[in-house]
């Protein structure tokens, strides 16, 4: 049987995305050398070398340019007329398909920091105890219009969702 099968989704996030990404990481890079700064102190005691300090802001500094980038080359996404799909993650790559039939609901959300860079996301909940599908970062108003096509389409498909 041949059909579109589990293959990579065609469009791309937006590339604002990047932005956005890169942002949170940075965060998450400064709350993990503020632990540092302030457990310092107590590893000092333990006698840790200053090349160990310098190792980890290395990878964070690392982590924090490489993975935006990489993420937005793997994230994707597609509709067709029975199926949502969705390629995510950075290390482990997850694709999923939800066809239009199983679709329960279709929500939208910006965060506050997507919202500054004009994005969205779109979140598909089916019936699966996979859970739902998010394509993040994506620009706003094609979110929006996304929400309204999903919505259109699994409300046309007959069944009950489940």
């Amino acid at each position: 049987m041949s059909g579109p099968g589990l293959r990579e989704p065609s469009q791309r996030v937006s590339p604002r995305a990047r932005l956005v990404w890169l942002l949170e990481a940075l965060v998450h890079s400064a709350v993990v050398l503020a632990v540092l700064v302030v457990l310092g102190p107590v590893w000092h005691v333990l006698d840790l070398p200053w090349w160990v300090f310098a190792l980890v802001g290395g990878v964070l500094a690392a982590y924090d340019v490489v993975v935006p980038q990489w993420r937005y080359l793997v994230h994707r996404w597609e509709v067709t007329e029975t199926a949502v799909y969705t390629q995510t993650g950075w290390w482990a790559r997850e694709r999923r398909i939800a066809p239009m039939s199983r679709i329960q609901t279709v929500d939208y959300v910006e965060g506050a920091l997507s919202r500054l860079f004009g994005l969205a996301s779109v979140t598909v909940t089916t019936a699966s105890s996979a859970g739902a599908l998010e394509i993040a970062g994506l620009d706003k108003l094609l979110a929006r219009r996304l929400v309204d096509e999903l919505t259109v389409k699994a409300d046309a498909v007959a069944g009950d969702a489940t």
